[in-house]
């Protein structure tokens, strides 16, 4: 047997092994190990030493934990609360407000957590209830809620581009600032949707009833300020420091970390079982992310030496089509097997090997980067595992779990018309990129 085919059956093997509940960590290292030994020898062993190593060497990975920190932080402070109420007051005559509440918020959120599960719950929790009270369409208000949640896997500071960053070799700084204008549209094209709805169809995002909207303009203003500077300032003096070259990512991360402890304790939020858990649910995250990102170098540097990933580039070079049509294939692939896998296997696992045809066909890097993470953010959204669709039913359990399918599928067609955008217009990704880092 050539090492080619070799390769190709690792893959299949660990495919295989991760949906039948395996360990996805530890399944990479055990058959890399095995098949590394078969088809290399004895210089499997070196090479999983050196690349765990490497792994932990890397700088910009400190980045995660402090991220996640942050996030954790904020999402048990309340800050959402305030400002989800403020824009349901400053709205309240607007139909559909409570769909450009939720959009908004959840845009603003995406930027302070990136953790997807936290967003949709929030927001689940938040908008939910006021939505079914005020009589809004279920599918659409489901929609709404689990699209605003996948932001935060985009929308930087954004964990996924931190990992994402070294396994590309791209700059997490220069990846941050091309997520920023894609992450915008596709908000954007969410609230012009749900807006357009509201409109042609008055009944699915009926205005609030007089009884709950506000009597004056103070507690708006008072709501407004509350919920949005705090967690504004701190958004902007991360991001905006590691954006302007003043902090790198791992700098950047640990200022924001520091400024949500700074605003839970402003709040007199912080207590010493909300501090615990917050650390331990970092911990908990953040090794697994760490030991995974090693696991699949180890992986990936087997699967390189037994020559398959030149095997594949080959065979799909074969098939002679242009390169715009490969690039729809890979990304076809990457959206599939975002279906019964999260984003962490597929961007350490599968994008390696996809890399060497994307150099080979000449695509900026950025460029790709970013639509892979559109793509997987797409998937989030994508029956028949779509895990935002659980993460919503399990604060909302009166919303019927097809309602939230149907939903959900409405703002996937969006999703897919963001890819293409990003595909026909380059620019969308790499134009503030090039004024900001050029």
């Amino acid at each position: 047997m050539s090492l080619e085919i070799l390769g190709l059956i690792l893959v299949a093997s660990v495919f295989i092994a991760i949906l039948l509940g395996f360990h996805i960590a530890f399944t990479l290292i055990i058959l890399g190990i095995v098949f590394g030994y078969i088809g290399i020898g004895e210089v499997v062993f070196d090479l999983m030493v050196y690349q765990f190593f490497q792994t932990m060497r890397t700088v910009v990975l400190a980045a995660v934990p402090l991220f996640l920190l942050m996030g954790y932080l904020l999402e048990r402070a309340g800050l959402m609360d305030r400002l989800f109420r403020a824009f349901q007051l400053l709205l309240g005559p607007v139909r559909g407000s409570l769909y450009v509440a939720t959009l908004f918020v959840a845009t603003i959120f995406a930027a302070a957590t990136g953790i997807v599960g936290a967003s949709v719950s929030i927001m689940g929790l938040m908008a939910g209830p006021a939505m079914r009270r005020s009589g809004y369409d279920t599918r659409l208000s489901a929609g709404t809620i689990t699209a605003g949640g996948t932001l935060g896997i985009l929308i930087p500071p954004s964990v996924m581009l931190v990992v994402m960053g070294p396994v590309v070799q791209v700059s997490v700084v220069r990846l941050f600032a091309a997520a920023i204008l894609p992450g915008l549209m596709l908000s954007a094209l969410f609230i012009f949707y749900t807006m357009m709805r509201s409109f042609l169809q008055p009944k699915v995002g009926p205005a609030l009833p007089p009884e709950e909207r506000a009597t004056s303009l103070l507690p708006v203003l008072k709501e407004f300020a509350l919920g949005i500077i705090p967690p504004a300032f701190l958004i902007l003096a991360t991001l905006g420091s590691i954006l302007a070259g003043l902090a790198t990512p791992t700098e950047g991360a640990a200022m924001g970390a520091f400024g949500a402890l700074v605003l839970v304790l402003a709040y007199r939020r912080l207590t010493v079982r909300l501090l615990v858990d917050a650390v331990y649910r970092t911990a908990v995250t953040a090794s697994m992310i760490m030991i995974l990102v090693a696991a699949s170098n180890f992986f990936g540097s087997v699967f390189s030496r037994l020559g398959t990933t030149s095997f594949i580039a080959e065979g799909l070079f074969g098939f002679d089509l242009p390169p715009v049509a490969f690039l729809l294939v890979l990304l076809a692939i990457i959206f599939i097997l975002g279906w019964p896998l999260e984003w962490v296997p597929i961007v350490v696992i599968v994008l390696p090997i996809f890399l060497p045809l994307v150099r080979d066909l000449g695509f900026d890097l950025v460029w790709f980067s970013i639509l892979v993470a559109v793509t997987l953010q797409t998937a989030w959204l994508s029956p028949p595992v779509a895990l935002s669709a659980y993460f919503l039913k399990g604060v909302v359990p009166e919303w019927d779990l097809k309602d939230i399918y149907l939903g959900m599928m409405q703002f996937m067609g969006l999703q897919m018309i963001g890819v293409l955008l990003l595909v026909i217009f380059p620019q969308i990704a790499l134009w503030l990129p090039g004024v900001l880092l050029d």
